[in-house]
C-alpha cells in the first residue's frame, strides 16, 4: 500500500453512516448488471449483531502505479482469509496486474514492481472474477479504507461499467479512534505541553502491540499485517463478543 496521506480524490476522510449490509447487497444483487458482480452480491453479508468471532474475514491490500484513485492503476492484490484465532496464509492469493497507465518512478522505487514484471501480467477484467469469489462472504479488513475502495472501484467502473461496494473493518480507522485525542498527565498541561500526535501508519500501529515489522509494500504481506493487526486489536481494545456493527463501515 503506498501511504495515504496524499491520497487524492472524493471520500477522502470522509465520514459517512454505516449501511444495513445485508439489506444493501440484496438489493445490488438485484441492480447490479454484470454478472460477476451480481454473484458477488449474491452471496451476502454477514448481520452487524454478529459477534466478530463468528465473522468470516478477508484481509485485503492493494498497490498502485500512483495515489490518484481517478490517473492511477492497480498493479497487484493480496487477500489474505482470516477469523480471530487464525490466519489462513496457505489460502491466501496474489494477483500482479499490468495497468493501463503506465509506472511511474516513484512508484516503483516504493513497491518495487516494474514494468518488465507487469507486461506479460493480466488486467484486472480477466481475473476480476477470481478475486470477487474470494471476497465474497466475506467483511474486508483494510489499512485505509479509501485506498482500497477508491482505486477497486475506479477501476471496475470503466471496465464493467459500474463500480463495487463493500464492507469493510478498517485498522487504522480504530487507531485513530483509540489513540488520537489522547490525554496527558496534570504536570505536561501544567506547562502547557501537548501530547505529540500518534502516527496510525501500519508499521507503527503494529508496533503499538509488539507485531513484527515486516517490509512494507508487497499487497500479500501488507494484508497479513493488517490481519495480524486487527486480531491484536480485539484482543488488547475488544472481545471477541463484540459485535460486528461496532467495527465496520
Amino acid at each position: 500500500m503506498l501511504h495515504p496521506g496524499l491520497l487524492r480524490g472524493p471520500g477522502w476522510g470522509a465520514q459517512t453512516a454505516t449501511p444495513d449490509w445485508r439489506q444493501r447487497f440484496e438489493a445490488l444483487a438485484q441492480s447490479a448488471r454484470d454478472p460477476r458482480l451480481k454473484a458477488y452480491y449474491a452471496a451476502g453479508a454477514v448481520s452487524g449483531d454478529t459477534p466478530m468471532a463468528q465473522v468470516p474475514l478477508m484481509a485485503l491490500d492493494v498497490e498502485t502505479t500512483g495515489l490518484d484513485p481517478v490517473k492511477d492503476g492497480i498493479v497487484s492484490i493480496g487477500l489474505v482469509p482470516m477469523d480471530l484465532d487464525r490466519i489462513r496464509a496457505s489460502a491466501s492469493r496474489h494477483w500482479l496486474l499490468k495497468p493501463r497507465v503506465p509506472l511511474g518512478e516513484v512508484s516503483v522505487t516504493i513497491h518495487g514492481i516494474t514494468d518488465s514484471q507487469v507486461s506479460q501480467a493480466p488486467d484486472l477484467a480477466t481475473v476480476l472474477a477470481e478475486v470477487l469469489q474470494c471476497m465474497a462472504g466475506h467483511v474486508l479488513v483494510v489499512h485505509c479504507r479509501d485506498i482500497e475502495y477508491q482505486f477497486l472501484n475506479g477501476a471496475l467502473r470503466p471496465r464493467i461499467g459500474e463500480g463495487i461496494e463493500f464492507p469493510v473493518i478498517d485498522t487504522m480507522e480504530l487507531e485513530a479512534r483509540l489513540h488520537r485525542g489522547q490525554r496527558i498527565g496534570w504536570r505536561e498541561r501544567l506547562l502547557g505541553r501537548r501530547a505529540p500526535p500518534l502516527s496510525i501508519r501500519l508499521a507503527d500501529s503494529r508496533k503499538r502491540y509488539g507485531l513484527p515489522r515486516y517490509r512494507p509494500h508487497h499487497a500479500l504481506t501488507d494484508a497479513l499485517a493488517s490481519a495480524e493487526l486487527l486480531q491484536a486489536q480485539i484482543a488488547h481494545r475488544f472481545t471477541p463478543d463484540t459485535p460486528l456493527k461496532a467495527l465496520w463501515r
